[in-house]
Formats: C-alpha cells, sequence, structure tokens
C-alpha cells in the first residue's frame, strides 16, 4: 500500500494548532492566538510567506537565521531531488562518502587557518561538540562565555548560555564562567586560574544584536593563546554571509581554533551542523585507532544534509548573496537610523550586514511615556513585542524580539532581499512609530491586554 503524504495532510488541513495544543507544545498556539500570529501559511518563496487567503507576508526572521538563500530555492531543491534520484548508499557507518568530504573541504576553503570538519544535526550539538573537543585538546574543565550569549538549550551549551530564564531549574551545569562581551580584563583574570580550557563568544551576540568592542576577538585570541587556550566563534546564526563577510569573526584579523555553523547551511531543508577546528586540536581528540569514534553522531554526513549544504554554499556564491548582505544591510541601517531621528521612542539601530537590531526606549511625549511606563511596570519587553505585533497584523511583516526582557527587535531577513524589502520595511516600522509616539491608538490598546496576559499568564 502506498502512502499518501499530500491526502494524509489534507485530512489535517487546518488543524495544527489545535495538533500542536494535544499533541505538542500547548503553550505556543496559545501564545500565538494571543498575539495574533496564528496564521495558516500555505506556501513559502523567496522572502514571502503566504496564507490561505493568499496573503503575502515580508520574512524578516528566515526561520531564525536559516533562510539564507531565501525559501524554496530551486536550485537547492534540485540538489536534493537529485540526491535522491541518485539512491546512494547513505549512514553505512563503516565508509567515508565523498559528498561529506567535498562538503567539508568547501566550507575550509572559506576558512583559512582551520583544517577539519565533524558534521553533525544542529547549532546547539556543534556547541557541544566545541567544548569536547575544547576540554580534551587542553586538559582543562572551564569554558568562558558571554553574558547575555545563546549557545543552545542542550545541558553543555545550556552551561555556556547567558541568559538566566533559560538556565533556571535545569541545573546543576558545568562549571563554565560568564564575562560582560568585550571585557579584556575579566577574561585575563579568569585566565589566570590557569583551569580555562577556551572563550566561546558569538561574533555577533543573536539576543539583544550586541557586538564586542572593534579589536576584542584578536586580542582575545592572543590572550588565549598565551595562557593555553583556545577561542571559539560561535557562528551559528552568523556565519555563511549574515553580516557581510562569510564569517563574522572576519571583520577582525583572527583566525579562532574552533567555529561552530548551522542554521543557513541548511538551505532551510535538511537540518545540519559542523564544527570546524585546527588540525592540532582534532589530532588530540582522534590520537588512535582506538579512540575513531570517541566523538560521533549516527546522522552525521548524511547525503541529503549533505547535499543541502553544497547546494546553499553554491547559491551563497553564485548569487553575491555575502556581498548583497553586506550592501543591502547598509542600506537597511540607513533608512532605519534616518526613522531613529525622527522617532525618540526607537533608542538606537546596530548591527552588521542583515543581522540588525532596533533598541526602543522611553519617548519624551508626556503621554506616551505614561504608556511606556505602564508597559515597562508590567514586563520589561512589552513594548517591543507590540511593535512586533503590530508590524505583523497591520503589514504582515514578520519580525521577533530579540530575548526575554530587552526592549530590541532583530531583523535577519534572507539575504536575498533588495530594496523593494528596504522601502516595505521603513514604511511600516514609521507607521507603526507614528503611532508609538502618540501613546495612544490600537496599538497601545494592545499594549494593555500585553499588560494582562504578562499580569495573570
Amino acid at each position: 500500500m502506498d502512502f499518501d503524504l499530500r491526502g494524509e495532510l489534507a485530512a489535517v488541513h487546518g488543524q495544527g494548532y489545535e495538533l500542536q495544543s494535544r499533541f505538542l507544545n500547548p503553550q505556543l498556539p496559545r501564545t500565538l492566538h494571543t498575539i495574533g500570529f496564528d496564521k495558516v501559511y500555505e506556501r513559502a518563496e523567496g522572502a514571502y510567506l503566504y496564507d490561505t487567503d493568499g496573503n503575502s507576508y515580508a520574512d524578516f526572521l528566515a526561520g531564525f537565521g536559516v533562510f539564507a538563500a531565501g525559501r524554496n530555492h530551486p536550485v537547492i531543491r534540485k540538489a536534493l531531488h537529485d540526491a535522491l534520484d541518485a539512491g546512494l548508499a547513505d549512514w553505512t557507518q563503516f565508509d567515508c562518502p565523498p559528498i561529506s568530504g567535498l562538503l567539508a573541504e568547501r566550507l575550509l576553503a572559506r576558512a583559512p587557518g582551520l583544517d577539519r570538519v565533524f558534521f553533525c544535526n544542529s547549532g546547539t550539538e556543534a556547541v557541544e561538540s566545541a567544548l569536547k573537543f575544547a576540554r580534551y585538546a587542553t586538559g582543562r574543565g572551564r569554558v568562558i562565555y558571554c553574558d547575555h550569549a545563546f549557545h543552545g538549550l542542550t545541558t553543555g551549551s545550556l552551561s555556556v548560555n547567558g541568559s538566566a530564564e533559560f538556565r533556571s531549574g535545569f541545573g546543576p551545569l558545568l562549571p563554565d564562567a560568564p564575562i560582560q562581551l568585550g571585557d579584556l580584563d575579566a577574561l585575563e583574570a579568569e585566565l589566570r586560574k590557569g583551569d580555562v580550557a577556551a572563550l566561546i563568544v558569538e561574533p555577533v551576540q543573536g539576543k539583544g544584536v550586541h557586538m564586542p568592542p572593534p579589536g576584542f576577538l584578536t586580542a582575545a585570541a592572543s590572550m588565549l593563546h598565551d595562557h593555553g587556550a583556545l577561542l571559539i566563534c560561535d557562528e551559528v546564526q552568523t556565519g555563511l554571509g549574515r553580516t557581510g563577510k562569510f564569517f563574522a569573526y572576519q571583520h577582525e584579523d583572527v583566525r579562532p581554533d574552533i567555529v561552530t555553523l548551522a542554521k543557513a547551511l541548511s538551505g532551510g531543508y535538511v537540518p545540519v551542523g559542523a564544527m570546524l577546528a585546527t588540525a592540532p586540536v582534532f589530532e588530540k581528540v582522534y590520537s588512535s585507532m582506538d579512540r575513531v569514534m570517541v566523538h560521533s553522531t549516527t546522522f552525521k554526513g548524511g547525503v541529503l544534509a549533505m547535499a543541502a549544504g553544497l547546494a546553499s554554499l553554491a547559491v551563497i556564491e553564485n548569487e553575491g548573496l555575502v556581498e548583497n548582505a553586506a550592501r543591502t544591510g547598509e542600506a537597511l541601517r540607513g533608512a532605519l537610523l534616518e526613522l531613529a531621528g525622527r522617532y525618540d521612542v526607537l533608542a538606537e539601530v546596530r548591527g552588521k550586514g542583515l543581522m540588525i537590531g532596533l533598541e526602543f526606549g522611553k519617548p519624551r511625549s508626556v503621554r506616551a511615556r505614561a504608556s511606556w511606563n505602564m508597559l515597562q511596570k508590567a514586563r520589561v519587553g512589552l513594548f517591543a513585542q507590540m511593535v512586533v505585533v503590530a508590524l505583523f497584523q497591520r503589514h504582515r511583516v514578520l519580525t521577533q524580539v530579540s530575548g526575554d526582557h530587552m526592549e530590541v527587535i532583530k531583523l535577519i531577513p534572507p539575504l536575498m532581499i533588495g530594496d523593494a524589502e528596504v522601502k516595505l520595511f521603513a514604511g511600516a516600522l514609521a507607521d507603526v512609530m507614528d503611532d508609538a509616539s502618540r501613546g495612544t491608538g490600537l496599538m497601545w490598546d494592545f499594549g494593555r491586554t500585553l499588560v494582562k496576559q504578562a499580569m495573570h499568564p
């Protein structure tokens, strides 16, 4: 009997929120219903989603950065069809398929100073691999991380997660230690203790879109190496062109010892993660034949994942997406900075390439300030959520609040957007900021609804 996937999906069409409530995370549909994000999307293409009524939504979220090449890219789709049609032997576990070696070679060509790759299934798994390799290669137990960092939610990566809301209740975690992003003195103090294996850092933090001061990575690498420790750059979200360089650490003259990747490498189709490292690190971990499987995973290097990765790299290079991220990101930041000059509630615009943070602050007008204070008293972050909802409901622009208890929106659209999307977003935000500056209207009415939800969850 054949399996009819289309028939199965047709039988539950429109029931996604009900099924999620019954069998998965019941808080997700509740949250989406509350903020009006409970749409049913029928299809997606490029930088847009389309709902059941045919409405288009500009995607400035890109699946948390997954869709660098845009959604349903035909080149990546074809590569996956080709891989399926080839009927290749996969996951035999005792062979060396060339497709994983080919992808590793292509990645390392863009990362001078790194020599080998370990493939896995996600960003958090790549971080777990990095932590293990750094500890073994140095013989030390602690990894330093930065406040507000986000490196994943499995136990090892959670131990270097700088956000209390994710860590709470899941201890005891590994004996790692935080420093402020960019604080070289604090790093030096930790290194003097003699037990630090590595510093793990996002060249641009995903939570809040915070960046270290210029030269921090270079200085940190030198300091770490002087103390026999390693630099791990987490490029799970920033890698493959997001910031206008292939890797975000390449904005500085620095060569990390380990780099983690995921998200955009998938092409938006098949989950894949990767950890790139120097030969000395790999050779210490895999030091003999009896250690050949000391770190592994069943699904490493799967044919479809490797095909998606190869096709994604080809699209990024052939379509000039790294260069487009730099060019379009500059145009978008310029348009947003102009709005920041007009609306005092838009306090700061920051970021690199197409990874941009919009931070909001207390407005000057008496009426708007009173409404702002109401939201802040209930819960920090509600104003940013109110802006996200207004952008979505009024202008069909999908964005996200950049982290819990912060008034920051993060923009991470597909890297193939252009002037039309810059104009669309800037116009939408201007309309929302007009309303926010008045302190009255439907937007603030919705804010009061959020306050009630925050006070009575």
